[in-house]
């Protein structure tokens, strides 16, 4: 699949709403690429375009997806929220053919993060986080943090969503802490 088939799926896919974040998040994504050296802009594109994907189906069909793409089922302990990006990245390599790691990971990944991600990566997870339609607590800071470096951006975008979930009394994905205490470690090493 490339971008513009992409683009077309997503048309289908997705609110009017849904579709105008997506744009926004494939610009941001591009100028991040090209800030920290992500020489395959194509892949940023696609990741970009596809993060999404799922993001308008109804709960009861990511649930049926779930377990349809074999999915850990640990995901349905968790809001609703998070399942989208493991959904959209099942389709993606199952039913369209994409088998590139590091797109599938970016789409899986996007909103919960993991410990180890590629420039990819947090590429998408910090555009997502930053496009310019996004405001809420803390978003100026990261988009701050962005201009000079992805992985503390990454880091902040992380903890927020962490300490904003935490408030809430809401639960948090393993893979979202296990994110913020690899990129602690990081952090020490530099």
């Amino acid at each position: 699949m490339n971008v513009t088939e992409a683009k077309e799926k997503i048309k289908n896919t997705l609110s009017e709403k849904r579709y105008a974040h997506t744009i926004r998040v494939v610009e941001t994504a591009e100028r991040l690429g090209k800030q920290y050296g992500e020489e395959n802009k194509e892949d940023i594109k696609l990741a970009a375009m596809l993060h999404d994907y799922a993001k308008c189906f109804t709960v009861e069909t990511l649930k049926k997806n779930i377990k349809k793409y074999n999915l850990p089922t640990t995901l349905l302990n968790y809001h609703h929220e998070l399942w989208h990006g493991p959904v959209a990245a099942a389709i993606m390599e199952q039913d369209y053919g994409i088998k590139n790691k590091d797109i599938l990971n970016a789409v899986y990944f996007h909103t919960t993060g993991r410990a180890g991600m590629t420039t990819l990566e947090y590429i998408i997870f910090v555009a997502d986080y930053i496009e310019p339609g996004r405001q809420f607590p803390g978003v100026d800071s990261v988009r701050e943090l962005a201009k000079t470096d992805i992985i503390l951006a990454a880091k902040s975008a992380n903890k927020n969503t962490i300490t904003h979930l935490m408030s809430k009394d809401n639960s948090v994905h393993p893979d979202s802490f296990h994110m913020y205490n690899f990129l602690i470690d990081k952090e020490k090493e530099r």
